[in-house]
């Protein structure tokens, strides 16, 4: 199609983009409803369905129209605000990437997906890996063969991994790790050696309708406006958002561990606070949401960790947790509940991992995907390597596979590459709180307040308000300078030496 002038062009990019978004919103709502609502024996009508949106999606984002809309706006781009150029941008890449994937295989692995959600689900509760495998390996299979598509000059892994960082590599992450591991391991082998916390009370009996009221005192305390953010209940916490109005967090309650709710809602509200803190103007277009899994990351773990569990959040909310706890808590001061949220003690679980410990459970996954994409680890092993590599990088004995590998949701998700973002956002976050407070001062005596305005207003000036309008990196280097993992190895030294008295 010709195009008579810019604004003819820009209108239609912008019911593209409308379109767009209203189909992905449609599927969202659809997976959202699979994973917190669904009847368990629902999963086969839903496959219909998401074939069906699938198959309109991709013959949206690949239709010839679109290509010449980009072409011709493309040579206009000196007649493009700031804003449009960074729209045409993200299409351009992401029309050039879709449209390399046969029609056929992009609904084929939605529908698959859709599948192994169900039978992931199912295994995990069940114990059985083998039932999972078959959709494992397929999940796999595609990911190998799209990320040939997408990037042929890079290596797969590395073309997944761009998929959720852009810029990232394997090359930069084994430095990382390797960083976290010489800096870590000799921490966690001293905290080893001296007396360990009692955390034993969180483990008592916790109601799950207290802790109800528990997640909803929290999203309160972070600022969470009860009319755009909702939350529901899931078999893996996780967040997806709609617009900057309408983002939806889950939790899973465990009676008999309070912590692991609680975090898991600081956590997903951290994701939900950057969704609710983007600017209107990139609603349904393509800049909306986050602009990578690592920066998304670094909030979700900042309010987790450097917030949650820092001493002035618990006093924060100490009183409040008694109140609801009374007969639980009824012999726990705040010093013990602060200390025992901070344990460090290698684990099976990374959901509920420490602090401390967490980024061990990334590497082990990063080590078993670079190992799977690499085609150096089948299938039927994945259960023996796992368990190898716990032991040796916690040194702890997987008991079982429910425990061990089937624990995460993002395999049967077809999330190959997201897990770095993890540890990624854990090291920026380190670095943005020593950025925030150079130029606010003191931010944890507010946070003792009960009061996190501060946090989130620097938070979403400096990061939430631009949506994925910035790149990465670039957005990352402007605010912090240049990433220095250094910053996240001394804040965990400095934490846990006093903590363990070392």
């Amino acid at each position: 199609m010709k195009y008579e002038s810019v604004s003819q062009a820009l209108d239609a990019l912008n019911k593209h983009q409308e379109v767009l978004s209203a189909y992905n919103h449609a599927i969202g709502v659809v997976y959202l409803d699979a994973a917190t609502a669904a009847p368990k024996g629902t999963w086969e009508g839903r496959g219909k369905t998401v074939a069906t949106l699938s198959e309109i999606t991709y013959n949206l984002e690949t239709a010839p129209e679109v290509g010449e809309m980009l072409d011709w706006l493309q040579l206009h781009m000196e007649e493009l605000d700031p804003v449009q150029k960074r729209q045409v941008e993200v299409l351009r890449k992401s029309y050039d990437e879709t449209k390399k994937i046969p029609a056929d295989e992009c609904i084929a692995y939605s529908v698959l997906l859709n599948d192994a959600q169900a039978v992931w689900e199912k295994a995990k509760n069940d114990n059985d890996f083998d039932a999972f495998a078959p959709y494992l390996e397929k999940i796999i299979a595609f990911n190998r063969k799209f990320a040939g598509y997408y990037n042929p000059e890079m290596e797969p892994y590395d073309a997944l991994l761009n998929k959720y960082e852009e810029g990232m590599n394997t090359q930069t992450l084994d430095v990382f790790f390797e960083k976290l591991r010489d800096a870590l391991v000799p921490l966690i082998a001293k905290i080893q050696e001296v007396p360990q916390i009692d955390d034993s009370f969180l483990r008592r009996h916790y109601p799950v309708e207290v802790q109800r009221k528990f997640s909803d005192y929290l999203m309160e305390v972070m600022g969470l406006d009860r009319n755009y953010c909702g939350i529901a209940e899931t078999e893996h916490p996780f967040t997806t958002n709609f617009n900057n109005k309408d983002v939806r967090i889950t939790t899973h309650y465990y009676e008999d561990d309070l912590a692991n709710s609680m975090y898991s809602v600081i956590h997903e509200g951290g994701h939900a606070l950057y969704e609710l803190g983007a600017d209107d103007c990139y609603n349904f277009t393509v800049l909306q949401g986050g602009v990578s899994m690592g920066i998304h990351e670094s909030q979700s773990r900042f309010y987790e960790n450097l917030i949650g569990r820092s001493r002035a959040f618990i006093h924060a909310i100490f009183p409040k947790v008694k109140e609801l706890f009374p007969e639980q808590l009824g012999d726990v001061d705040e010093e013990m509940f602060y200390r025992a949220v901070n344990k460090a003690e290698p684990s099976l679980i990374r959901t509920s991992a420490d602090e401390l410990t967490y980024a061990n459970h990334i590497m082990i996954r990063y080590e078993l995907e670079k190992q799977l994409i690499g085609g150096t680890l089948e299938i039927k092993d994945v259960p023996a390597a796992w368990n190898r590599l716990y032991k040796e990088y916690l040194g702890v004995d997987v008991p079982n596979d429910a425990q061990g590998c089937l624990q995460d949701t993002h395999w049967s998700g077809g999330m190959i590459g997201y897990f770095p973002s993890y540890a990624l956002g854990s090291a920026y976050g380190a670095q943005m709180i020593v950025k925030m407070e150079e130029e606010l001062g003191d931010v944890y005596a507010d946070v003792a307040k009960g009061d996190l305005s501060k946090v989130t207003g620097w938070l979403k000036e400096k990061i939430h308000r631009h949506a994925s309008f910035k790149k990465p990196g670039a957005l990352f280097e402007e605010v912090c300078g240049k990433f220095d993992a250094s910053h996240y190895t001394d804040y965990l030294t400095r934490k846990f030496t006093e903590l363990y008295d070392l």
